[in-house]
Formats: C-alpha cells, structure tokens, sequence
C-alpha cells in the first residue's frame, strides 16, 4: 500500500473491485447451497466431479472471447495438476461436510485457510511474520475450536473435514502463488478445472457399480439435475469475480470484505436449510473474524513501513 495520494482514476477503478468481491461473497455461498442440496440424493465425489466439468465448459468460450491460448505450456503441466488435485481435495472434504453440517458451521472452520497460509508462507517461503499476526492465528485456530467443538459432539468426525479443506487449500493457494506470474488468471482457471475434469471423470467411471458411497454415481432426478449445473456455475462465477475484483482493486482493501461470505452463508443457511448457528459457534465465528481482520490490519501495517521511510513526510496519509 502506498502513502501517496492515488491517482483519481485508479481510485475510481476500486468502486467495481468492491461491488465485484460483494458479488464473491454472495454467490459463492450459493455455491456451497446447490452443492448442500445435491448431496442429499448425490454422491459426494459425483458432485466434486460436475463442479469442474461444468466450470470447465463455462471458461472454455470466456478463454476464446479473451484470445487466450488454450494450449497449456509443457513446463507447466507439473504445476497445473497439482493445483488441480489440491483444488479436489478441497472440494471434496467440504462438500463431505455440507451433506451432514450446516453451512455456516462448515465455512466458519474453513476460515482458518488465511492463518494456515501465514504459517506456510513463513516456513515454505521464509516470509517475515512477527509475534503479533502469529498470536492472531493462534486466537484463530482457538475460534475455530470453538466452531468445531459443537459440530463434533452433534456430527462426530465429519466436523474435522472442514479442516482438512482449509489445509489443502492453503496449499492450493500457496500454488497459485507461484502460478499467477506465468499465467492469466482466467487461462488458470480453465486449465485447472480442465486438468481436475480429466482426474475425477476416470475415478468416478471406475468407480460405477462398485458400491463406494462417496464416489458410485447415482443418475440425477429432476431438479437436481439444476443443483449440479449450480455448483458449476456458481463456482464460475464467483472465482471469475474476485479474479476481476483483484484486478480492479489491492486485496487490502478487498480481503476485510472476504468475512462477508460468513454472513451470508449464515443467511442462506437459515433460509434454504433452517439452520443458524449456537451461541458458541456465534462466539467462534466472532473470535475467526476478529483474528482475521486484525492480521490484515497488521499485513497493512508492515506494507507501510518502508514506504513511510521513504517518502517525503508531506506525502504521509
């Protein structure tokens, strides 16, 4: 972040970087509802399959309307899939969750992502990290325990999945880190839920007939043949949205924006499901945020710094 006075029309191009993040944190909980509602007559594995299918299908003609090139360099084969798997990975561990847990709950644990990838960052690429945004992951972790505490007595295991989710996709996003330099990040996205396309459809053909509960398809009935396209398209959607978002404005100013998703899972939750969260998730989710945005505070803080040494003092905000 800079101290200087930004010029008006970079200013003006933050106004659709917000509008497009608020458009994320209303659609991608849709995302988690149509997934929710196929998996109670869907295979977990079935639905984690359409999702990329279907998003493939979405960002193939969005590609070709951009002029991206479809062919995806030899050298980054490696990388792609392993963003594709840790994208599955994620995906499937939460969808397993939402069949039995209520959205909210699922989500609020899956926020622990940004304090999984603070202590990656540190360790994987040796990124400085004080003691304060380290005892703000540490008050985070504890909120999530506070979410995850209830879940577990009413849901047994399955309320560890959520966690699972978080770490993969950590990991994915430390991947599209290093991935983001050498791609555009729509050409990222197809090639990632083209690659993911071509993993799931093998396993779940194998997997026909044989009586696995997560991964044997079951032929869709009526509108849940709406549901599966949902989890496509509104994973599309949603990405190709904060993809743009980020493009128009800082993700310091986009990332407080990000606990929003909360929110309106907890809405959709109750309205779609009945759900809403006890008190003691209430006091989780509270503790997650609070950490959360105090750790961007701290990211804007240390961005400062040397900018503020270097400046002249009348250009301090």
């Amino acid at each position: 972040m800079t101290v200087a006075i930004a010029p008006t029309a970079d200013a003006d191009r933050i106004l659709p970087g917000i509008v497009l993040m608020l458009g994320f944190c209303v659609f991608a909980p849709m995302l988690d509802v149509a997934a929710k509602l196929a998996a109670a007559t869907l295979p977990v594995g079935q639905i984690t399959t359409a999702r990329f299918v279907v998003q493939a299908v979405l960002m193939l003609p969005i590609c070709l309307a951009m002029g991206l090139g479809l062919q995806l360099r030899r050298g980054l084969w490696g990388i792609v899939t392993a963003r594709a798997l840790l994208l599955i990975l994620s995906t499937y561990l939460f969808i397993g969750a939402l069949a039995v847990m209520p959205l909210a709950d699922a989500l609020a644990i899956v926020f622990v992502e940004p304090f999984i990838i603070l202590i990656f960052a540190r360790l994987v690429f040796g990124d400085e990290v004080g003691p304060r945004r380290i005892g703000a992951a540490a008050v985070g972790f504890a909120g999530v325990l506070l979410v995850i505490q209830p879940s577990f007595v009413a849901f047994g295991a399955v309320a560890l999945l959520p966690l699972g989710t978080a770490f993969s996709f950590a990991a994915y996003m430390l991947v599209t880190r290093g991935l983001s330099r050498r791609m555009h990040p729509v050409a990222m996205q197809f090639h990632t839920a083209l690659v993911a396309s071509l993993i799931c459809i093998p396993v779940i053909w194998l997997a026909d007939g044989r009586g696995w509960a997560t991964l044997d398809p079951v032929m869709p009935q009526g509108v849940v043949w709406l549901w599966l396209a949902g989890v496509g398209f509104f994973a599309a959607l949603s990405h190709l949205m904060m993809t743009y978002a980020l493009k128009f404005a800082p993700s310091a100013t986009l990332a407080p924006l990000h606990y929003l998703e909360i929110v309106m899972a907890a809405l959709l939750g109750y309205l779609v499901f009945d759900d809403f969260p006890d008190t003691l998730t209430l006091t989780g989710i509270a503790v997650i945020v609070g950490s959360g945005l105090y750790v961007i505070h701290r990211e804007r803080v240390n961005a400062r710094k040397p900018l503020v040494t270097q400046s002249p003092p009348a250009a301090a905000i």
